[in-house]
Formats: C-alpha cells, sequence, structure tokens
C-alpha cells in the first residue's frame, strides 16, 4: 500500500519511497481535485435539469401533484453537500474492452453524454472497491482512497490489489471512523468492510439477524441496507414500502441524517410505541405483569378470545321475500359459519361474508322451486333486514379496546380464553384490581399497545411492507416481535441487536427464538464482533461484565489501532456534581462530541451543576433528541442504547446498575452506557464500583 502526505488540513502520514513511475503527489491530488471539481459542476447540472422541468405539461392536475412531488423527491437527492466531498474512493479494473477507471461516491453522477462520472456505491460495479483482496482481486488492479478536510481532497492511499498489497491498516479509513462528530449519526459509505459489505448487499428475498458487538456498525450496516435495497429494487420497495424501527425518539433522531445524506429519503421510521399507536398510554404494569403480557402465550388467548364470540346457530333462518317465506335449517347455516371460520380469513372479513353466505343457502332454495330471480337477487336478501339481523346476533362486530376490555375486566371471559394456556395465578394477575366502567375509560399500559396490535391483526389483517429494519430487537417481548413481524408478512426484514445489551425484563437470549416470533424462522445470522468505533481499552474495560450477564457471548474485539482513553475517577460523595463538572470541562479542549450518561434520576442535579459552571449541554429523552448541535449532551442511562459520543462521562455505575429490576439487567444496562464513547471514556463514582466491573 503506498500512502501520501496530507496537502492541507489535518495530521501528516507517512510519506512513501520515490517511486518514477508515480506522478509526484501534488500532481495526482490536483488531477482528482480536478475531477471532483468536474463532478460537481455536473451534479449541478444534473440538478438544475430536474428544476427546471415544468409539472404544467402533465395531463391533469392530479398527474401534476404527482409529478411535482417526484421531481421535490429527485432535486433532494441531487443536493451537493460542501463539507464532503462526491467520492472517497476509485478502482481501476481491467477488463476484456481494455482497463477503466470508477470513482464511487455516495450518489451516480453522469456527463452530458451518460457516462459515469461518479459510479454509485451501491452498484454491481462498487462491490469491488469494498471486497477486493489480493486472493479474490475482482479484476482491480489498483483501489486509492481518498483523505478529506472541508470538501477537499487532501491525502490519498493506493493499493496494487494485483501485486498482492494488502492493506493491514490504512491511515485514511482510522482517521475517518475517529474523525470527531457531532450530531446526528453520519453514514460509512467509505469505510464498509468486507464482512459489512455482505450483509449489506444480501437480496430483498433474504431476512437476516445480524448479532452485532458495540462498535461493530450493525445499526449503520442496516441503514446501508435499507439504502441499497431501495436501489436494487426500486420498483418493487417504492410500492410496498420501508420501514425502520428503533428504540426511542432520541435513537432515531440520531440516525436520521443517514440515509437522507445517501439520496433516500422514502423510508418510514418508527419507534415500537408509535408503531403501536392505538391508544394513549396512562398507566404502568408491574414487572411481572409486563412480562406475562409479552408472552407469546397470550397471542393464543387473544385468538381464542375473538373466535369464540361467533356463535353456533340454534335456530332455522327464515327470510320473507314476496308473498314466501323461505326457511334455511340451523344445521345448513352452521355449516356455512364453521367454513368461513376453517378458510383463515380475519375476523371481520369473514363477519363480512357472511350475509353472502346465508343469501346464497336462500337462492339455492328459491332456485330449488323453478324460479330464477336473476343476478341482483342475492345482493338484496343479503342487504334485507332479516338477514342483517340474523348474522349480526351469530357473528357480533368486535373491535380490539373491546375485547381487551372484557378480558381484563372479566374474569369469566379470561377463563374462557386462557383455559388450558396460562395458569390460575397468571390469569389473576393480568385481571384490573378495579376495573374501568367503559373501554374508554381503560388505562392501558405499554405492554397492553402489543396487545391491541395483535387483536387488531385477528379481525383485519395488518398491511404488509416490502421491507424492515428492525434495531436493538433484543429488547421486544415476544409479543412486540410479533407486531413488528406482520408488517412485513410479505416482505423481508434485517433485525440488528446484541444479546449482551439486552436490558428489559423479557429481553431475548435466544435469536432462533426472536426470529420465530418474527414470523422468520428460515433466515440468515450473521455475527459482527470486530469493533471498528469502540477503542480497546474502553471495549475490554466493558467485557468485564460479560460473564456476569451473558455467560458464554464471546467478547468482542476492537480492530482499531489506536487504545483510546480511559480514566476511572473515585470521588467524594458530597463533589459528585463537582467531579462530574470536571470530567466535563477536561473533555471540551479537544473537538467532537461528549455525553454525560448518568442513572435518570440524576439527570435534573447534573444539569443544574453543569448549568451554574457556565457549561451549555442539551438534554435528550425518550420522546425527543436535541433539535440543535451540541457539543455536549446530558443522556438517561435509559435511553443511551444506539448513541455515540467521541468522548464519555459515565456517572455512578453502581445506581445505573440498581435502577433496573435485576441484577442482570442492570449489568446490561450498564454495558451499554460504558460502550458509547468513540475515543475516550471516563468513569466518576463515589459509591463502589460493581463487582462484576472490578473482577
Amino acid at each position: 500500500m503506498r500512502t501520501h502526505p496530507e496537502t492541507g488540513g489535518g495530521s501528516a502520514v507517512p510519506t512513501p519511497t520515490a517511486d518514477p513511475s508515480t506522478p509526484p503527489v501534488d500532481d495526482v491530488l490536483a488531477r482528482e481535485q480536478a475531477h471532483l471539481d468536474h463532478a460537481r459542476d455536473q451534479l449541478r447540472r444534473m440538478r438544475e435539469t430536474v428544476e427546471g422541468l415544468d409539472v404544467t405539461t402533465a395531463a391533469d392536475a392530479f398527474n401534476a401533484a404527482y409529478l411535482d412531488l417526484v421531481l421535490a423527491r429527485r432535486v433532494a437527492s441531487l443536493q451537493d453537500d460542501p463539507r464532503t466531498t462526491l467520492f472517497f474512493g476509485r478502482i481501476d479494473t481491467r477488463t476484456d474492452h481494455g482497463p477503466e477507471t470508477f470513482h464511487i461516491g455516495r450518489r451516480h453522477v453522469s456527463d452530458t453524454h451518460g457516462d459515469p462520472v461518479v459510479v454509485d456505491w451501491r452498484a454491481p460495479i462498487s462491490t469491488a472497491f469494498y471486497r477486493a483482496s489480493p486472493a479474490e482481486p475482482m479484476g482491480v488492479g489498483l483501489r486509492r482512497r481518498f483523505g478529506v478536510d472541508r470538501g477537499r481532497l487532501t491525502a490519498y492511499e493506493d493499493e496494487h490489489v494485483d501485486r498482492g498489497e494488502a492493506a493491514d491498516h490504512s491511515t485514511i479509513l482510522a482517521a475517518e471512523i475517529e474523525r470527531p462528530r457531532s450530531g446526528p449519526m453520519r453514514d460509512i459509505v467509505s469505510t464498509i468492510q468486507p464482512e459489512q459489505d455482505e450483509i449489506v448487499r444480501s437480496d430483498l428475498g433474504t431476512s437476516i439477524c445480524v448479532q452485532g458487538a458495540p462498535g461493530t456498525g450493525k445499526t449503520a450496516v442496516g441503514l446501508h441496507r435499507a439504502a441499497w435495497l431501495l436501489y436494487s429494487f426500486r420498483d418493487r420497495l417504492d410500492r410496498s414500502g420501508v420501514l425502520v424501527v428503533g428504540p426511542n425518539r432520541a435513537f432515531l433522531d440520531h440516525i436520521g441524517a443517514v440515509l437522507p445524506s445517501l439520496g433516500e429519503v422514502r423510508v418510514q421510521h418508527a419507534t415500537i410505541d408509535t408503531l403501536l399507536d392505538h391508544a394513549r398510554v396512562r398507566a404502568e404494569d408491574a414487572t411481572d405483569v409486563a412480562v406475562l403480557k409479552g408472552d407469546a402465550r397470550m397471542a393464543e388467548v387473544l385468538r381464542t378470545a375473538v373466535w369464540r364470540t361467533v356463535g353456533r346457530a340454534e335456530e332455522a333462518m327464515v327470510v320473507p321475500r314476496g308473498s314466501r317465506r323461505w326457511r334455511v335449517p340451523a344445521y345448513d347455516v352452521q355449516d356455512e359459519v364453521d367454513a368461513l371460520a376453517r378458510r383463515g380469513v380475519r375476523y371481520s372479513a369473514a363477519r363480512d361474508l357472511l350475509p353472502q353466505r346465508l343469501a346464497h343457502l336462500v337462492m339455492l332454495r328459491i332456485e330449488a322451486t323453478g324460479d330464477f330471480p336473476g343476478d341482483t337477487a342475492q345482493d338484496a336478501i343479503a342487504r334485507s333486514a332479516p338477514v342483517r339481523a340474523y348474522a349480526k346476533d351469530l357473528w357480533p362486530a368486535l373491535d380490539p379496546a373491546g375485547v381487551l376490555f372484557s378480558l381484563l375486566s372479566d374474569p369469566e371471559a379470561l377463563a374462557a380464553a386462557a383455559d388450558g394456556v396460562l395458569t390460575d395465578d397468571e390469569q389473576r394477575m393480568l385481571l384490573w384490581d378495579k376495573p374501568p366502567r367503559t373501554k374508554g375509560a381503560a388505562r392501558w399500559t405499554r405492554a397492553d399497545l402489543a396487545l391491541l396490535d395483535e387483536l387488531a391483526d385477528l379481525l383485519d389483517r395488518t398491511p404488509s411492507l416490502g421491507h424492515v429494519v428492525l434495531d436493538e430487537a433484543q429488547d421486544l417481548s415476544p409479543m412486540q416481535l410479533r407486531a413488528v413481524g406482520r408488517r412485513a408478512s410479505t416482505g423481508s426484514l434485517t433485525v440488528l441487536g446484541d444479546i449482551a445489551q439486552g436490558t428489559t425484563p423479557w429481553a431475548t437470549d435466544s435469536w432462533s427464538t426472536a426470529m420465530g416470533h418474527l414470523g422468520r424462522p428460515q433466515h440468515e445470522l450473521v455475527t459482527l464482533d470486530r469493533g471498528f468505533r469502540v477503542p480497546g481499552l474502553v471495549i475490554d474495560f466493558a467485557a468485564r461484565l460479560l460473564p456476569s450477564m451473558a455467560p458464554g457471548l464471546g467478547a468482542p474485539r476492537s480492530v482499531r489501532e489506536n487504545p483510546g482513553r480511559l480514566d476511572v475517577v473515585a470521588a467524594d460523595p458530597a463533589r459528585r456534581s463537582a467531579a462530574v463538572v470536571d470530567a466535563v470541562r477536561g473533555s471540551l479542549d479537544e473537538p467532537g462530541s461528549v455525553g454525560v450518561i448518568a442513572p435518570d434520576a440524576f439527570v435534573d442535579a447534573l444539569s443544574a451543576a453543569l448549568t451554574r459552571s457556565g457549561i451549555g449541554h442539551g438534554r435528550l429523552d425518550a420522546e425527543h433528541g436535541d433539535d440543535e448541535d451540541r457539543q455536549v449532551e446530558l443522556v438517561p442511562a435509559s435511553i443511551a442504547k444506539g448513541l455515540e459520543f467521541d468522548r464519555v462521562v459515565v456517572v455512578e455505575p453502581a445506581a445505573v446498575v440498581a435502577a433496573e429490576p435485576d441484577l442482570r439487567t442492570g449489568l446490561r444496562r450498564l454495558y451499554v452506557v460504558l460502550t458509547r464513547a468513540v475515543s475516550a471514556l471516563t468513569v466518576v463514582h463515589t459509591e463502589p464500583l460493581p463487582e462484576a466491573l472490578t473482577a
């Protein structure tokens, strides 16, 4: 690998030995910068061309509005960000048609002749940039990576892949990974590793589960897979849709810039709560009740509760028509009811079909007399008052809130639905101590939302999307997993998580179990254990917790040469806030973000201490991110998952553990908190550190 020095800002990298066949560094960079300037000119031309199109030429107002929307999206995808470059790499290939050069970037740029100036990183030819190796060169002679500073090229590294050169360490890659950050997550298109690229480019029909240790880039990989799928299967996914589900609003705000930076603006985002927004949450379950409501057995209880409302035909159906009264025996009606129930359609759809089936029975009797009243007669009979009343009594209308209200307030209704599924003690746990008078007065909990969603699907089929990306999947209950899975019942899933970071009492210990609840027992499981984000000192410190909280799970490996920095500060209890302020102030001397992660109960006091000390900061919560880019963010431990900061100050690890309902969950929460740092971690404590951390 040939490494060339910076010509602009940034740190210098080693100068190579002289090679007379290689042009001077400045000449190479000058030519590449000229190509970048040309690419920017062509992108501007492409955008101006789209902006100049006239939507009034559409056939009608509807088509004009649709065309206007399409063009607005296209213009948005052609925006240039002057802070970065349109390409980050280049490959020189040898083909049957001779040598070709491709510059790899975030989006496709072509010239006036339609020839590529920049090739989209998702294009098939770009695969070789990420995966070519001396063992499998994939036709690549030269691979070049570029260093960037404020939108200009400042350095480059060359690998002559066909000569057997392999980059054991890339200074440019390391600098990009460790580059100070602020605000939302960045894309990783310039640093995607071969094992990550294989996940990104997996076929649309494949559902993938990624077990990813902290810092392995699993979230970014999942988002880039969504972008690649939209590029490769545009027509199909434009119709069916793509959804990203994250753990909370702050997390979605953090990742929200990744897909737009890749030119994708049509992806939906949701938390599990907004996805299951069937009612307002007004109460909180005890932990054991919440675990029970999230148990997969509840699906069978709910299914029974819905279908047991269908009555049995005890009396004949009598339908007056003209001067005659047509009588259909109860056993014939019951045969139709049983047939509808066996068809596998949803409850409400079957209920809508029942009047037509009953009318058909009447028509058979009319036609048996030799009378053929015409095609419209059956519809008229189905709409008649006697048939509608008979069908309503036999197959009553239901709604999710009404069914769940009945189960949680009526011991007999719950016993009938849960017989042989839940024990008597479990049934007593589910029942309200003081049932509300009506379903409208019910104080629903978060766990109830997944039950309401299950009932909604039993009544009316939930629409399916083309692809769903689910992050932090290990934290969802079986019933929540079922809710996500049904939204991809005819599509596919990318499931991301880490068993060791399961921080709910119902967190899964098995991906095969979780994927079964998602409706994907057949899936591809991939493990990412090479940490690119978390430095070695930090990940090794956090990994001390693994034997106590996730026995048998392998420790992640940091592959960064920079080990990072770890400071453990024992403070006097009276000076805890002051020690945190000192740690934060010491972190402000360097560029990049600072995250102060503390037990939820400490956040107000720490915010006040930072304010008194003149340290401006933002505060995150589960419902809102921080709309402003601030260097310092104060983060409750309960929502730290998925976030990252250059430097992190963790406050009182023992209190982080104690705030959770059990020791295992507490240690897992602490593991999450300790692995949010990209460069440095400072731990401030007045209480003794958890024993697992000092072992």
